[in-house]
């Protein structure tokens, strides 16, 4: 499987295949029609205080709400994580968005590492 991250304020196109809003709120100023999205994972994403956390932590501490998040996803979000698994695995190209400004200090980035590792 093809597993791409892209912002949900870029274009969606066919090439992005299935589409997972990853975020737990939905992305400021974009409609549902252009978000284009086959799938809101709400519940896989970062928890209101880790979401927090993240956005008033530098990108030094990328590592630190990395691996919180990690355990996040293996306990409290471990049954969201199972489902999502088995929905992607239906997908030969699926993206992951999100509406974070940081494209490489992200939850995204994370979820994709957890995801690849779990689907290969």
């Amino acid at each position: 499987m093809d597993l791409r991250r892209k912002r949900a304020y870029e274009i969606a196109s066919a090439e992005d295949g299935f589409r997972v809003l990853i975020d737990r709120l939905w992305p400021r100023g974009v409609s549902k029609e252009k978000a284009a999205i086959d799938l809101w994972a709400k519940d896989i994403a970062p928890s209101t205080e880790l979401r927090h956390d993240w956005h008033a932590a530098p990108d030094a501490d990328f590592e630190i709400n990395a691996e919180r998040y990690r355990q996040q996803l293996a306990h409290e979000s471990a049954e969201a994580l199972d489902q999502l698994v088995a929905e992607l695995a239906q997908h030969p190209v699926v993206t992951l968005v999100y509406a974070l400004h940081n494209t490489e200090h992200n939850h995204a980035v994370v979820l994709a590492d957890v995801l690849r590792s779990r689907l290969s």
